[in-house]
């Protein structure tokens, strides 16, 4: 690797000492530490592609390179709990960047130069703007993009220098971009690692294009974190716990991860006595012929529900079938499975349903036989993996499905293009279907074997 320090060529092997001034790894009085003096890279080394890192007017810069995989210039250090600071500018729009946190390096990839994985900080300034948002890098995907947060999406400045904070406590890691409240995550993968600057792997017509780093600094010690307003969404993936801050915003447990508690037959007042598992922090529909409601049958909660924000785990054996809904009431009296609004919840290749309705609207996310979700392949996750469902209804009666994250579909109850998509559908006899005031949530028995955990609502009286 090269790099640069006052314009004169390093080769090989960095600095292992600092010149002059302000020492990286020096601590002030309130308990900063500069990882990066301004003027030599002491303490970083280079890894993944082969990305310049150079040092221009007390920047550190990358230039992004065409035909390279993804390069990160990363600390030698290793860290746990910690808040960093630090100022980042990228040139043009249709680049990417990132800051990795607590994260990891597999050595034999990329002939040698090694792969770095775990969480990432994105810093987009395209028109999705997702800055801010977790990624985990070369491992999981998305972990919170900012639909979850759409408001942030313009505390990014673009062609100037932003202002980044993250903190990772514990189990929590929390971003701020320019002083704006970003991301919001609960895990428990990974309690220490390094910290990396990333220039990412571009098409031909980027190269030369720079990122700039600046004014990094770290505490590890004596860590006071910023409060998170409560209306931020918190993605939380220890299975069915709720953190002190989703308990705060009145968030609760829907199941609990051992009991049926707060659930029913729709058959009855009591929780049905086969067809369903509870084991392994899991609620399970079990296999039985594919029909609907002929094991089993659907379970609904025992409260009802009007504006709410409800998320939910799921995991899809192969062709499997099943759906979350809500707003059922129960009063059409059904023989099959109780009438609701659905959120699909489908083996898209591997299941029929898939193929039949309008326009795919009874794929993945879709609202069932009525609108179909969005098709962005970046939100669907394996079958055999878990996914993040979630549900989000408002005051107005505007309804929002997201998949991982990512938003799927919104669509308002009760106006006249959701009348519309209802009177061509399999929902046309039923009177002012899907308009309902209240109603129960329900998990569907489609006789396919599909796993649930983690449900959790944020209901408003």
């Amino acid at each position: 690797m090269k790099t640069f320090v006052k314009q004169l060529p390093v080769y090989g092997m960095m600095f292992l000492f600092a010149l002059p001034g302000k020492l990286a790894g020096q601590q002030n009085k309130q308990g900063w530490k500069d990882l990066f003096d301004g003027k030599s890279l002491q303490g970083w080394k280079a890894v993944g592609g082969e990305a310049p890192y150079t040092i221009e007017d007390g920047a550190i810069v990358g230039r992004m390179t065409k035909g390279t995989p993804n390069s990160f210039l990363i600390t030698e250090e290793e860290y746990g709990d910690f808040i960093l600071e630090l100022d980042i500018k990228l040139e043009g729009d249709q680049t990417n960047s990132g800051i990795q946190t607590r994260s990891h390096l597999d050595p034999n990839a990329n002939r040698g130069r090694g792969r770095v994985y775990g969480r990432q900080v994105e810093v987009d300034p395209s028109a999705r703007a997702w800055t801010g948002g977790i990624y985990d890098e070369a491992r999981r995907g998305w972990l919170y993009p900012l639909d979850l947060n759409e408001q942030a999406k313009t505390a990014y400045k673009p062609e100037a220098f932003n202002r980044v904070r993250i903190e990772a406590i514990g189990d929590e890691l929390k971003t701020w971009i320019n002083g704006v409240p970003v991301a919001y995550v609960v895990d428990t993968v990974d309690a220490k690692g390094f910290i990396g600057l990333q220039v990412h792997s571009i098409p031909d017509a980027l190269d030369g294009k720079k990122v700039y780093f600046k004014n990094i600094r770290i505490q590890t010690e004596n860590l006071k974190p910023q409060t998170f307003p409560k209306d931020i969404y918190i993605v939380n993936l220890k299975p069915n716990n709720l953190s002190s801050a989703e308990k705060n915003a009145g968030v609760k447990l829907l199941f609990n991860g051992q009991n049926a508690d707060g659930w029913r037959s729709v058959k009855g007042p009591a929780f049905p006595a086969k067809g369903w598992q509870i084991q392994d922090g899991e609620i399970t529909v079990l296999r039985a012929d594919g029909g609907e409601s002929t094991n089993g049958g659907d379970i609904i909660t025992k409260d009802k529900y009007a504006v709410f924000d409800l998320s939910f785990e799921f995991k899809l054996t192969p062709g499997a079938n099943s759906g979350v809904k809500y707003f059922v009431t129960l009063k059409e009296k059904t023989a099959g499975s109780a009438i609701g609004l659905e959120y699909q919840v489908l083996d898209d290749e591997k299941h029929p349903d898939a193929k039949l309705g309008r326009d795919g609207n009874r794929t993945l996310a879709s609202l069932y036989d009525l609108m179909t979700s969005n098709k962005d392949g970046r939100a669907r996750r394996p079958i055999g993996e878990w996914n993040r469902g979630r549900i989000v209804v408002t005051a107005d009666n505007k309804v929002t499905h997201y998949l991982n994250g990512i938003k799927m579909l919104t669509y308002e109850r009760g106006s006249q293009a959701f009348k519309d998509l209802v009177a061509i559908s399999k929902y046309k006899d039923w009177e002012n279907f899907g308009e309902a005031s209240s109603g129960h949530i329900l998990l569907q028995d489609h006789g396919d074997n599909v796993s649930f955990r983690s449900i959790k609502i944020k209901a408003k009286k």
